[in-house]
């Protein structure tokens, strides 16, 4: 059974699996809908993602504007810093965020809610990411928050060499520019 770690942002869960390894290998469940449900965390997945990327790549912070995505998110090989940002309107933690590392040696899963912005900068020197979606991605929807906002204030790990962003990206917008607030 996955231990379930609530952090000090309502609904954002670092999981833990339970991982049962020997000479061969390992074996671990990456999703149960009863462990899940029983921690509260109702969801119906229906896309998975998955991305490489190389070291000191950025990639975030990202939402849908209006289809906003649950996120389940975990490391297969290699290791990010990965973080949400909460942009719930009537959320206390408005503008804040929550930092994990996650790696394919520590198996931890990261729950992101609805109503978040998201990102990852990858520590190794490359990283394969995966993550489930509760709802499709729709290319129109996009938005986005400049990484490195002062006022959100992401502590992002240093990384020997420089920060890799798309061109995309290096476009968004600050939160204060952006006036972005999921009504949830």
């Amino acid at each position: 059974m996955a231990t379930f770690i609530k952090t000090e942002i309502e609904g954002v869960v670092i999981i833990d699996p339970k991982v049962f390894g020997d000479n061969r290998g390992y074996f671990m469940e990456t999703y149960n809908e009863n462990e899940f449900k029983a921690n509260g965390l109702n969801y119906v997945f229906v896309q998975d993602n998955q991305s490489k990327s190389k070291k000191g790549v950025l990639r975030g912070l990202h939402f849908q504007k209006t289809h906003p995505q649950a996120k389940l998110v975990r490391v297969l090989e290699g290791e990010v810093y990965d973080v949400a940002v909460d942009l719930r309107k009537n959320s206390p933690t408005y503008g804040k965020y929550v930092g994990v590392v996650l790696s394919g040696e520590n198996k931890r899963q990261f729950m992101i809610p609805r109503g978040f912005a998201h990102g990852f900068v990858v520590l190794s020197e490359t990283a394969t990411f995966t993550y489930k979606c509760d709802d499709f991605y729709h290319p129109e929807d996009e938005g986005g928050l400049m990484y490195n906002d002062p006022d959100i204030g992401i502590e992002w790990p240093q990384i020997d060499g420089e920060i890799l962003l798309s061109e995309k990206d290096k476009k968004h917008p600050l939160l204060k520019e952006s006036k972005i607030e999921f009504d949830l």
